[in-house]
């Protein structure tokens, strides 16, 4: 299936949070439906996973090549795929009708707004984020995702000693995000300072990391596991 073959049951004026089609729509702005209309109504649900496998989370998926990849490899993990971009939606969206990953679901929506809503406390095993925008110029990083907002939320749906996994090509943002997840208290790196490695063996390769690699740039790679009592 190609990607324009997805089509909502709802025109865009009519946008509301509901599941439809292996899709999680979490709108921002909500024009005919109150928040409070749609309960979530767990990762087992059949209209999402249909069963209590462990739930890993890739915010900023872009075009799905990366968590495709990791759900077919991986077909007893749930996979979540994040993103904002309805067109990348679309992409992600057919890469889960041709493969027939049943277990994977697409989010449309932005991460910080649906994890608040929707994402139960403890129910996530990983969380994955790779290439994030980084927003370079120093007046748009109010931008970024890596803020005390949204590293609050995914230590509270990550369960204790799981791993949050965060991929940049940008040294900055590198530092930015070892900044403020140390700065949370929450979590404790696998790796020994600077806190990150630069080559993972069978990590799986996104659109983005392909990209930045053939142009000879660094790929930094971070990750920290929650800890159960904040220090």
């Amino acid at each position: 299936m190609k990607p324009e073959d997805f089509v909502p049951s709802f025109k865009r004026e009519e946008r509301r949070t509901c599941i439809y089609d292996r899709v999680f729509f979490v709108p921002l702005t909500l024009h005919n439906q109150p928040k409070s209309d749609f309960v979530f109504p767990g990762w087992e649900h059949p209209d999402l996973f249909g069963n209590t496998n462990p739930v890993y989370i890739e915010y900023c998926s872009g075009n799905g090549a990366w968590i495709a990849d990791r759900a077919a490899k991986n077909p007893n993990i749930n996979w979540v795929g994040v993103e904002r971009k309805f067109d990348r939606v679309r992409k992600l969206w057919s890469k889960v009708k041709n493969h027939k990953l049943n277990n994977m679901i697409v989010l449309c929506g932005e991460a910080l707004n649906a994890t608040q809503l929707y994402f139960p406390t403890n129910s996530v095993q990983a969380v994955y984020i790779n290439f994030p925008d980084p927003w370079p110029k120093n007046r748009h990083a109010k931008n970024r995702l890596i803020q005390p907002s949204f590293t609050n939320e995914i230590w509270r749906i990550l369960q204790a000693d799981c791993p949050l996994t965060f991929v940049t090509d940008d040294p900055p943002y590198s530092a930015w995000f070892i900044e403020e997840i140390q700065a949370q208290k929450g979590f404790a790196s696998k790796y020994p300072d600077p806190f990150y490695v630069t080559n993972i063996d069978g990590y799986g390769e996104s659109y983005f990391e392909q990209l930045w690699r053939s142009k000879g740039r660094t790929i930094y790679t971070h990750e920290f596991k929650k800890i159960e009592h904040k220090r």
